[in-house]
């Protein structure tokens, strides 16, 4: 009886790993996403003259910027997704081994069961 409580919990624990391997697949694709926008924004921003109107959005407003001011925070963006990405990876292989870990107690322990 002990087992098979011991190997609900685990399973339990299992499908809550899978959870948050999917939310955090979902945060990484994300990220990727605004990467992508953010060096494709940085890529025509560098196609434009330097006096050049440009505008940025924040919020429901359009503000009159610069073209360095406008490079400068894309690239700072950049890096923070950058980052944030890393940290993203981090936390992806952190729960892919313990899932890992988990699937092959679980394993052994449904074979000592038959």
């Amino acid at each position: 009886m002990e087992n098979q409580q011991n190997l609900q919990e685990q399973l339990n624990q299992f499908q809550q790993l899978q959870q948050q391997a999917q939310a955090i697949a979902m945060q990484k694709q994300t990220v990727d996403i605004q990467m992508n926008e953010t060096k494709k924004a940085l890529d025509e921003l560098s196609k434009t003259d330097d006096d050049r109107e440009i505008y940025k959005t924040a919020g429901p407003l359009l503000i009159k910027t610069t073209k360095s001011e406008s490079e400068s925070d894309l690239k700072d963006s950049v890096e923070m997704l950058e980052l944030r990405k890393k940290t993203i990876e981090k936390q992806e292989k952190r729960i892919t081994s313990k899932l890992e870990e988990l699937q092959t107690n679980l394993q052994s322990a449904m074979q000592q069961m038959q």
